[in-house]
């Protein structure tokens, strides 16, 4: 197996690819699976700089030319276009490994008797990481409201995870902790633990599922979940979710075709089922304990209730069964899910009252979709990430009108792999674009 093989665009299935590929040499098979993941663009800007604009029917139809002006060490940086009611444009400044673009944006565009009464407030802080950026996710407890987690993007069996924390005094990101990790993360999420009751946990997959207790000077493996103890090779995790409503479960999903519910208290599976006649290729809780639905390479959606698994209900196949890559609950109003095919640049809300037809198409991307995300203090609002470029937040709330074009548009500098809001803070969001992750204040 050739693990320099070009990348393709998608970048949702490339790390269980590359993990069967390195499995491969190891087991000393012949052929395998071509090498897949992010695109790697070489050059550009290394700056955290980037473009916002305020959307409406018509700004993303024409958009202006992107605004840029030289610093003193000659990086180019952000401008930030002000929203459709008349706003200012804001004069960034950099940093060399984080960097921060201020402006006097409040969640809306201020006129300039607004800022000059208020203190200069960032808009846009970056963290250099040493790796291509793949996992991500940022931490729900009340007391590390700015601190997330990253995972590394290489093509071998050893890996990274880090774990920054935004100095918010110094603005900028400093690394807290670092572990080894085998293979490149699929998916980091944070135990859903908000007042920090509970032991500081976080869990990751690729090969198995492991959690990782996390503490002041260090992190360690807490425990590693495996159901297939008869056999010494595992199928890959492709993802998985933790079930904010009882955090003793955790849901992952299976290149093998099952989905796995976990007890992490016990660390025993609750239940395995064959979820998909394919590949399994992501998993999410509804907002309760006992409904979660999955998405796979046979271009379905399905709907499983745990005091009920003799039966699950296939809510949506996609045209032609092209595969579906992620799937998104709103955790807000259990009625709606988001998903997108693979190597499409569109968005599919479904609601589960009306089944088999979409209640909308989210057509703003001009590439493949990669990540979505919803808001998480609301129930109208989705971000949608892709290899155009853009962040894009949609409006829901005209359903059952179309929804023609998203609200706001935010241009990174290349593209963009994985995005999540933060549900402590709903007016920030992160993103990660080859090396960097970037937390944007909207």
């Amino acid at each position: 197996q050739n693990l320099s093989t070009p990348f393709l665009t998608t970048t949702t299935i490339s790390v269980y690819s590359i993990m069967k590929g390195i499995m491969s040499q190891r087991q000393g098979q012949r052929g395998g699976v071509p090498g897949l993941g992010p695109k790697r663009v070489e050059g550009g800007n290394e700056g955290g700089g980037g473009r916002m604009v305020s959307a409406s029917s018509s700004v993303l139809a024409s958009q202006p030319s992107n605004p840029k002006r030289e610093t003193k060490d000659g990086k180019q940086d952000m401008e930030l276009v002000a929203s459709n009611n008349g706003g200012d444009k804001n004069d960034p400044s950099s940093s060399s490994s984080t960097s921060n673009n201020r402006g006097g944006k409040d969640g809306n565009a201020t006129s300039t008797s607004d800022r000059q009464e208020r203190p200069e407030k960032e808009e846009i802080y970056t963290y250099e990481a040493p790796w291509l950026v793949y996992g991500m996710n940022w931490s729900v407890r009340e007391d590390k409201k700015f601190r997330l987690a990253i995972g590394s993007f290489v093509e071998e069996y050893n890996n990274k995870v880090q774990i920054v924390e935004l100095d918010e005094d110094s603005g900028k990101f400093e690394c807290t902790g670092s572990f080894d990790h085998p293979y490149p993360t699929t998916k980091i999420q944070w135990m859903p633990d908000r007042p920090g009751s509970r032991p500081d946990l976080l869990a990751t997959t690729g090969d198995y599922l492991r959690l990782w207790k996390v503490e002041k000077d260090r992190v360690s493996m807490e425990c590693l979940l495996n159901n297939n103890k008869n056999s010494e090779f595992c199928a890959p995790l492709t993802s998985f979710d933790w079930n904010a409503t009882d955090p003793s479960l955790v849901g992952t999903s299976s290149i093998d075709t099952t989905c796995t519910i976990w007890n992490v208290e016990t660390s025993q599976a609750k239940t395995q089922l064959i979820a998909h006649d394919k590949e399994v290729y992501d998993i999410a809780f509804a907002p309760s304990a006992n409904v979660f639905a999955s998405v796979g390479a046979d271009g379905s959606v399905r709907m499983f209730d745990l005091r009920s698994l003799e039966h699950s209900t296939i809510i949506y196949e996609s045209q032609n069964l092209v595969p579906l890559l992620r799937l998104s609950w709103n955790k807000q109003d259990p009625n709606y899910l988001a998903t997108f095919l693979m190597d499409h640049n569109h968005v599919v809300i479904l609601d589960i009252r009306s089944p088999a037809e979409p209640v909308a198409e989210l057509k703003g991307h001009s590439q493949p979709v990669n990540s979505i995300a919803w808001v998480a203090h609301s129930s109208c609002h989705i971000c949608s990430g892709g290899d155009d470029r853009q962040a894009l937040i949609w409006d829901l709330s005209p359903l059952p009108k179309p929804i023609i074009d998203p609200i706001l548009a935010y241009n990174a500098q290349a593209e963009i792999n994985t995005l999540e809001w933060s549900a402590l803070q709903p007016e920030w969001v992160a993103i990660t674009l080859q090396r960097r992750l970037q937390i944007l204040r909207l």
